[in-house]
């Protein structure tokens, strides 16, 4: 076989009376809401951020995996294509660096605390791993010659991994509402919801009729997703969050031997992460 593939009313005195009454109640006010102002001003000087560390879990659609190869003529396509993922939290953790699993991270600001909305830098490295031992259907242009066929995907011959990641990145706009939190606001219960898209940065290796591809990172397309949860604080800075996610990815040109590999899925993902909160600036 030659070198293939990887691949958002009143009138009058009424009317007089009543401004005359606002009046009196703003003058009232007036040094009350300069108090408020000021201590506004001076809470604007700190602002609150906050970092997470954690694992997940996920499951995806199914996808169909194009596949072109110009020196060799090839243009193809697996379709149906069942994928998993590979958590490694579950396998001997304390023994493999924290990088090595599922992972993800968040680190993000409250920029409106009044409204309780935040931004955040939203990084999910989940695994893609291709099913071995699944029946491919495989159509297109094969060395120049139509082809519908199935393949069986199995090592040594085929496999498809983004095994290093398929790497979600979102930029998310994040909305917060608290449910209760005890007296001295060291204890706190949030409901959290998230939206946002950004590129995907996948690690591309695969073995495709017998010729594998040097295993690469690249941005290789975007991503969106809707995120929601709950979040428990703790002694004020310590929180526990809890989300599930969903996240469509398309990826494009990554790269394989001798060609480019296109393809879409959806990602249902569920996260828990372990963050503090910090302040910077002065605080009044």
């Amino acid at each position: 076989m030659k070198k293939t593939n990887r691949v958002l009313d009143g009138n009058g005195c009424s009317i007089v009376m009543r401004m005359v009454v606002i009046s009196i109640l703003f003058l009232c006010l007036l040094p009350i809401i300069g108090n408020s102002q000021e201590q506004q001003k001076k809470a604007d000087r700190t602002k609150h951020f906050y970092f997470s560390w954690g694992y997940n879990g996920d499951r995806y659609t199914r996808t169909d995996i194009h596949i072109v190869q110009p020196s060799f003529n090839n243009d193809y396509t697996f379709s149906n294509i069942k994928a998993q993922d590979h958590k490694g939290w579950d396998e001997q953790f304390f023994e493999k660096p924290i990088t090595v699993p599922q992972y993800n991270y968040r680190i993000g600001w409250w920029f409106n605390e009044e409204k309780n909305l935040g931004f955040e830098i939203n990084f999910d490295h989940t695994k893609f791993i291709v099913t071995q031992g699944q029946e491919a259907h495989m159509t297109g242009t094969l060395n120049g010659k139509s082809v519908d066929t199935t393949i069986n995907f199995s090592t040594p011959g085929f496999s498809y991994f983004l095994n290093n990641g398929a790497n979600f990145f979102c930029l998310n706009i994040v909305k917060r509402l608290k449910l209760v939190e005890n007296k001295k606001g060291s204890l706190r219960l949030d409901l959290l919801g998230k939206a946002g898209a950004g590129p995907v940065v996948p690690h591309v290796q695969d073995i495709l009729f017998g010729e594998s591809n040097h295993p690469h990172f690249q941005i290789g397309g975007w991503d969106a997703g809707i995120e929601a949860g709950i979040k428990f604080t703790f002694f004020k800075y310590v929180y526990l969050e809890y989300t599930n996610k969903l996240d469509y990815a398309r990826y494009s040109g990554l790269r394989v031997y001798f060609g480019t590999a296109n393809q879409a899925f959806g990602t249902y993902e569920m996260v828990l992460d372990l963050g503090i909160n910090f302040r910077l600036g002065k605080r009044g």
